[in-house]
């Protein structure tokens, strides 16, 4: 969605730096604070930097050893990185070439991890991840004795012959209506299902993974469906979020809770849904809104912007547009949370994962020591409530779309961007009360 170049009566983002949540002046709980510990390299979406642009984060934790799990990180058209634990690079894959001339190049937007995947008789860790450019999946294997090594632990084995997702040939790929979104999870039976939201539409396809005998991994289509892009105010009055003409509202983040069968998707300009992760039937509930929702508003093509009138009133209190990222912190017995990037004011909310999904507070990451900054403008984050070497009670991890220092080349600013480590008891300890440390609660590879 479109920045709002002005917004009458929307909450404007809280700067304090607190150790707990607190009552701030407008009667609601201010987002406590808590730091990072460990950050990537800074990449830079410039020529020079191979238009590098961190977005979406994800652990793989290591099966004997958590002191040799990795992080994963895409970083669009500069394609995937792998970290180790204090945030050096160990491998770096690219992006697909444009399969022809003028044709889009290849663009690696989000990704999930799963464990013990059979392919050709063989248990595999594997990465999934969304390319925007090329509107495909890519399928990588990961070997935890190369992962020890520090040697390219990753390696790709997506069928060559597997299908766009959502378009019907190159000229459609290349109007990048294409992959967007990413979510994946495997059912009792080992079949790994994955949901791919398309950009610049409201569809959300389900695919089924498919091993093959030569060690490659396909997929195929098994339903679409469309999220609404015009919403009924309770004033009777229609609105749509406001974008550029012919683009409809997008979603991005998504994370299945496989203990209760559902995904929950981030729309950017509207909120967050719940429904099954297997779409059938299709009966999405919408759990929350972003504050912008239904506000009107106009797109003006100079500035690129849309500018907004009076805002109604109708929506939510606890998202800023972009609703972006979603992850679940798992504990036993199903509880949890679920926590979502509110992109617009850089803060996190945080939501009991069961019942209703009642928001229990929000949070920011401020600025740390050794100069590790705070994060603004998160896309994507990833928790896990495993010991991941040295973040032994869980880690959560961030991408922050303004990473400093800044850094400029003849007097203009580089766009700089990176991922952001965050021990897990630096955010449940900034609650009062402080929320769950459950290390022993859920075992990612007993999924």
């Amino acid at each position: 969605m479109r920045k709002l170049s002005r917004a009458v009566g929307l909450v404007a983002p809280i700067a304090l730096v607190l150790s707990v949540q607190t009552p701030a002046a407008n009667g609601h709980t201010a987002p406590s604070t808590a730091v990072a510990t460990v950050e990537t390299p800074s990449v830079f979406n410039d020529d020079a930097g191979g238009n590098a642009d961190s977005d979406d984060p994800e652990v793989w934790l290591h099966p004997d050893d958590s002191d040799d799990s990795l992080v994963l990180g895409t970083e669009k058209e500069n394609g995937l990185s792998v970290f180790d634990l204090k945030g050096r690079v160990i491998q770096h894959l690219d992006a697909p070439a444009a399969p022809g001339p003028g044709d889009a190049t290849g663009r690696i937007n989000n990704l999930d991890v799963l464990y013990d995947y059979e392919v050709a008789g063989d248990d595999l860790d594997i990465a999934v991840a969304t390319d925007r450019g090329l509107d495909k999946l890519h399928i990588y294997a990961i070997d935890p004795d190369k992962a020890e090594e520090r040697k390219n632990p990753l390696t790709e084995i997506t069928d060559p012959s597997a299908p766009f997702l959502f378009s019907k040939n190159q000229a459609e790929v290349n109007e990048q209506n294409t992959a967007y979104g990413v979510a994946a999870w495997k059912d009792a039976k080992g079949v790994v299902y994955v949901l791919v939201t398309r950009e610049h539409r409201t569809e959300i396809g389900l695919f089924r993974l498919l091993p093959r005998k030569n060690g490659t991994v396909g997929y195929e289509p098994v339903r679409k469906v469309a999220l609404p892009a015009t919403f009924t105010l309770p004033n009777g009055a229609s609105w749509t979020p406001c974008d550029e003409p012919g683009r409809q509202p997008q979603s991005e983040g998504m994370v299945v809770d496989t203990d209760r069968g559902v995904v929950y998707v981030s729309q950017e300009g509207v909120g967050i849904w719940r429904m099954d992760a297997d779409l059938s039937p299709f009966q999405p509930k919408l759990i929350d809104k972003v504050r912008e929702f239904g506000v009107p508003a106009t797109y003006d093509a100079e500035t690129d912007e849309c500018v907004a009138g009076t805002d109604p009133g109708f929506g939510g209190k606890n998202l800023s547009a972009d609703a972006e990222g979603l992850t679940i912190y798992q504990r036993s017995g199903g509880r949890g949370y679920l926590i979502a990037s509110s992109q617009g004011d850089s803060t996190y909310a945080v939501y009991d994962r069961e019942g209703t999904n009642r928001l229990i507070g929000s949070f920011r990451i401020g600025d740390g020591k050794h100069g590790i900054d705070s994060t603004q403008n998160t896309d994507s984050l990833f928790v896990t409530n495993s010991r991941v070497g040295s973040f032994k009670k869980g880690l959560l991890l961030v991408q922050d779309g303004n990473n400093t220092p800044d850094v400029t080349v003849g007097g203009e600013v580089r766009e700089n961007t990176n991922f952001k480590f965050v021990p897990w008891e630096n955010v449940a300890r900034s609650f009062s009360p402080a929320l769950a440390i459950d290390t022993e609660g859920h075992d990612p590879r007993g999924d």
